[in-house]
């Protein structure tokens, strides 16, 4: 597959995902999760920061941050390295072989405010939205317990945070809205059309 390299731009917002080859799984066990998480941390760290993500069984999500100044680290290759060091584990790990994501990873700028703020809505709301969770802060593979200071962890961009959102009550309130009527508001819905 070949190598693309997209154009990242420092101090814009990006939303990168992928889904399973097939829409197959992708995640099989606990362990798979955390791998995934520690390649995020460990690869793409240095040149994004973190806003939202979510690990489902079959496809991911992640809202990211190019930082700036620019580093010298490279946004799709860092990317890429986490696909092909996963790949390569569960291949292993489970006696596979051949792909496991769909293609290559996809990213879109995120440009509008509204549609920022309603993309972390989104992706937290994934497992609930799949059935895999009564509520969004059950999902141990997200960042939302973060968001809602349930859970201290690295892979948050607390200033985003506060700089968007009052209080934690006011994202979960948010949160609730959305899950209660499953609207998806207009400025998203040709982004996210196909994504699950």
């Amino acid at each position: 597959m070949p190598r693309r390299e997209s154009p990242f731009l420092p101090g814009h917002y990006y939303h990168l995902y992928n889904r399973g080859h097939n829409r197959q799984a992708i995640f099989f066990e606990q362990a798979n999760y955390v791998y995934f998480l520690r390649g995020i941390k460990r690869y793409l760290s240095g040149a994004l920061d973190i806003i939202a993500y979510c690990l489902m069984p079959t496809h991911y999500h992640l809202l990211m941050r190019v930082k700036e100044p620019q580093t010298e680290i490279s946004a799709s290759r860092a990317m890429q390295k986490i696909i092909i060091s996963y790949t390569k584990a569960i291949n292993h790990r489970f006696k596979r072989v051949g792909a496991l994501f769909q293609g290559q990873f996809q990213s879109k700028r995120v440009a509008d405010e509204s549609y920022l703020v309603n993309l972390c809505v989104y992706i937290h709301a994934n497992p609930v939205k799949d059935g895999l969770v009564v509520a969004p802060e059950d999902w141990d593979y997200s960042n939302y317990r973060e968001w809602l200071g349930m859970r201290d962890g690295t892979m948050v961009d607390q200033a985003f945070i506060q700089e968007h959102f009052d209080t934690a009550d006011q994202y979960r309130a948010l949160m609730a809205d959305y899950l209660a009527t499953r609207r998806v508001p207009e400025v998203m819905r040709a982004h996210l059309q196909g994504l699950d």
